[in-house]
């Protein structure tokens, strides 16, 4: 799971700015709500064909997109904001251990969400609607499930580390980089 971690990180290409703009309530609930348009997005092929490729593309750029597009909260006492923050601590883990306990929820809830993206895979494949939409929207609730566990951790471990402290406080010039 750690690979799969990782890769997702590298893949949205994240800085310090970037989390600290993620950690804002809209980032993570525009998120969500781009959820429909993201599935409508990929199941469309069976709709328009190629064009699909288009509104694809959109929501492809919104997702990277969106964790840049918010100003950095003011508080973190929101439960988007402790989630981000518990994310971006998960992922932190080999610098400031997290508990035992919230790295096995993680790969559970991990697991849940790969499982149920695996049944929105065929369903799109095979063009049956019910079965994608099941699927995707299963995946959806296991990374909100994630994302509730992370907040969770974020409790846990806010005071672990200097710079867990003042992200708390939504310091965000605090960093783990010497350059900063």
């Amino acid at each position: 799971m750690d690979a799969l971690f990782k890769g997702a990180e590298r893949l949205m290409a994240m800085d310090d700015a970037s989390w600290a703009r993620h950690a804002n309530p809209w980032s993570a609930y525009t998120r969500f709500a781009g959820s429909v348009p993201t599935f409508l997005a990929l199941y469309s092929g069976h709709w328009i064909g190629w064009w699909a490729l288009v509104p694809i593309a959109v929501m492809a750029v919104w997702t990277f997109a969106n964790p840049r597009l918010w100003v950095p909260p003011a508080t973190t006492t929101s439960w988007a904001a402790r989630g981000v923050l518990g994310e971006r601590a998960y992922l932190n883990r080999k610098t400031v251990p997290v508990p035992a306990e919230h790295v096995r929820f993680a790969n559970l809830t991990t697991a849940c969400a790969i499982a149920f993206m695996a049944v929105a895979i065929y369903g799109f494949i095979a063009g049956i609607f019910w079965t994608a939409f099941s699927g995707f929207f299963a995946a959806i609730l296991a990374k909100t499930w994630f994302v509730d566990r992370m907040a969770w951790l974020w409790a846990d471990i806010k005071d672990a580390h200097p710079v867990y402290a003042a992200w708390d406080r939504a310091d965000w010039t605090a960093s783990f980089n010497e350059k900063s």
